[in-house]
């Protein structure tokens, strides 16, 4: 299939009559939006830009929009001073089963319903994801990333970003962060987990269903810890503090480390209970 190409230098609308199987967007500053559609075709709207032109190009089903200085290998450590000021608003609407790659240099990100891989790198700037389904891998330098009723397998991996999962139905999470808060309220029953989480000063707070079904260690070597989980003991001796324990079955996993940071395991009501959320009822603040 022959490539297509246009420069969009001004406010402008596309709709793009071939199939795409597959989005690559990088941007400097502004936002970026992404949305899945049942059409295998795409529509892109830039509705503001500064600076330099963005190169829009179809190939092979791969729509890619970016700047011609700004590739995706190498992004997050590309910081040209010298450049001049930069900034766009891209919206987008592709095929819900594509495969979405963003990269973003102080510019919000939204995607949401991507059945698709997704892969997601950033230096600053929020990313939010909502109602994902494939594979999410996110990558920042200090751009917080929240993902809303993402049922797919998540990979994070920040210095300073904060991670915040809402209604998590996704049974496997692995997050890294060096002083980046992890917040997780996972909606996984009655399907086992796999969850690991690491963070050096960054808190870490789970919320998890109840009931669970997962072996719990979580340590902290100077934080405290909280616990609303009977079955769970909470222990350790001079600063280091540790949860540990087997929830239900034991048949998911749960890990959680921090060095000074703190952690809090809390529960969520049962699926048919309205009640109100049930506060830490062992092991408070040590």
């Amino acid at each position: 299939m022959p490539e297509s190409t246009w420069t969009v230098a001004e406010p402008r609308k596309l709709v793009l009559d071939a199939s795409v199987t597959a989005l690559k967007v990088r941007i400097v500053d502004g936002a970026i939006n992404v949305v899945g559609t049942d059409e295998p075709t795409a529509r892109l709207e830039v509705s503001a830009i500064e600076g330099p032109p963005l190169i829009v190009t179809l190939e092979g089903g791969v729509l890619t929009v970016t700047y011609e200085d700004l590739p995706w290998h190498g992004l997050l450590t590309w910081l040209d001073r010298r450049a001049a000021r930069r900034s766009a608003t891209v919206s987008l609407a592709v095929p819900a089963d594509a495969s979405v790659e963003v990269g973003s240099i102080g510019a919000e990100a939204v995607v949401s319903g991507i059945r698709g891989r997704a892969e997601l790198r950033g230096i600053s700037g929020a990313t939010t994801l909502v109602g994902l389904s494939g594979a999410v891998r996110a990558e920042t330098v200090s751009g917080g990333l929240e993902a809303q009723s993402v049922t797919g397998d998540l990979r994070f991996q920040s210095v300073s970003g904060d991670l915040t999962v809402v209604e998590g139905a996704g049974t496997s999470v692995r997050a890294e962060s060096v002083t980046g808060h992890m917040v997780l309220d996972l909606d996984t029953s009655p399907k086992p987990t796999d969850i690991r989480l690491s963070s050096v000063s960054g808190e870490i707070a789970i919320r998890l269903p109840h009931p669970a079904d997962a072996k719990v260690e979580a340590n902290t070597a100077s934080g405290t810890v909280s616990n609303a989980f009977e079955d769970l003991r909470v222990g350790g001796q001079w600063g280091a503090k540790k949860i540990t324990g087997t929830l239900g079955a034991g048949t998911g996993k749960l890990k959680a480390t921090t060095v000074s940071g703190s952690i809090a395991l809390l529960r969520r009501p049962p699926a048919q209970d309205g009640a109100p959320d049930t506060e830490p009822t062992t092991g408070k603040a040590l």
